[in-house]
Order: C-alpha cells, then sequence, then structure tokens
C-alpha cells in the first residue's frame, strides 16, 4: 500500500494541533452557572479534567433540597484518568505529525471522533444520573429532569446555564488543525 506522505506544512500544523490538546488540560472543559434572585452573581460548577472548581459546597447544599447527589470529584471517577487519556491523544498526534503518514492521521482524525462522542455521551450520563436519581426523601418534591450539555435550564427560581469552556474549545481547534492536511495534500 502506498502511503502518502504530508507536507511538512501539514505535519507542522499537526503538532500546533498536539500542542493545543496539551493546552487544554489548564483550562476548563464545561461549566454550569446557577442564577438565582437570593444569588444574582450565580454558582458555578466548573469542569476541568482532572478537578472541579466553583462553589460546589453551596450548590450541593442547594441541591439537597431536591434531592440530587453532591457534585464531588469522588462521584466522577473519570477526573483521576482524563488527563492521562488526553495527554496520550496529544503524545499520538505528536507522533502523527513526525510520521507524516496520511492513513495514521485518518486513525487519529477516527480517534478523535470516537473519543468527542464518548465524552459528550459521559457527561449527558451523568447529567441524567444527577437529574433523574432524584431522593423521595427530599424537602422539595420536583419532577426527574434531564440539564442539557450546552443551553439554559429552569428548575424552580434556578435558572441554569451549561457552557462549553476553553479546554474544548481548544481540542476543537486542535480537530480543525487536524482535517487541514486532508484538504490540503489532497491528490490534485
Amino acid at each position: 500500500m502506498n502511503d502518502k506522505k504530508l507536507s511538512v506544512t501539514s505535519s507542522i500544523l499537526i503538532l500546533i494541533a498536539a500542542g493545543l490538546i496539551v493546552a487544554s488540560l489548564f483550562f476548563p472543559w464545561w461549566a454550569m452557572k446557577f442564577i438565582a434572585p437570593q444569588y444574582p452573581e450565580g454558582l458555578n460548577i466548573i469542569v476541568f479534567p482532572d478537578h472541579l472548581e466553583g462553589q460546589i459546597d453551596i450548590v450541593n447544599g442547594l441541591n439537597h433540597y431536591i434531592g440530587m447527589a453532591n457534585f464531588s470529584e469522588e462521584n466522577f471517577p473519570e477526573l483521576n484518568y482524563l488527563n492521562y487519556l488526553i495527554g496520550g491523544l496529544a503524545a499520538i498526534t505528536a507522533i502523527t505529525a513526525i510520521l507524516r503518514k496520511k492513513s495514521i492521521l485518518y486513525g487519529l482524525i477516527g480517534l478523535f471522533v470516537l473519543g468527542g462522542a464518548l465524552g459528550v455521551y459521559d457527561l449527558h450520563r451523568w447529567l441524567k444520573n444527577f437529574g433523574t436519581n432524584l431522593s423521595p426523601q427530599a424537602p422539595i418534591k420536583i419532577d426527574p429532569f434531564i440539564p442539557p450539555i450546552i443551553g439554559e435550564n429552569t428548575l424552580a427560581n434556578f435558572v441554569t446555564y451549561s457552557t462549553v469552556e476553553m479546554g474544548a474549545f481548544l481540542v476543537i481547534a486542535a480537530f480543525v488543525l487536524l482535517l487541514i492536511p486532508l484538504w490540503k495534500d489532497r491528490k490534485k
């Protein structure tokens, strides 16, 4: 099989993509902001690849009233290994840039698509789990719900905004950089 070599320019773009993936480790990937009359400045849950930040204790205290499980790093085992998967993806991307083989680039793009789909599925699974497995002993009874991955949701007097954050945008930019060589180095 004749595996076409990628151009040096394409290889540089792929190396930049690897750098963006590494940089994404230092930024949040997803966040949810809770706004209510008593919290006009908002309460945040900010998700990094390896930890959570924000006013999590306050959010957990409020969620207790509707019977929702606590948000904590212990409840998300993915936070124990996600940064290693992301680092591995960055390493595979750098190796792809060095080897400069189009077939390996196709495999890397497939890995990105699969990883992205699994990430979206996992986030949806957790949101569904937290919103539908409410304790029947909760002081306030509400119907089960699934917060959106991206967008706005209203629950009682709280409006929540779920957003993709800088870390995820860096990985999306890396993915776009991987697609450019397919167009740039296509057969004439």
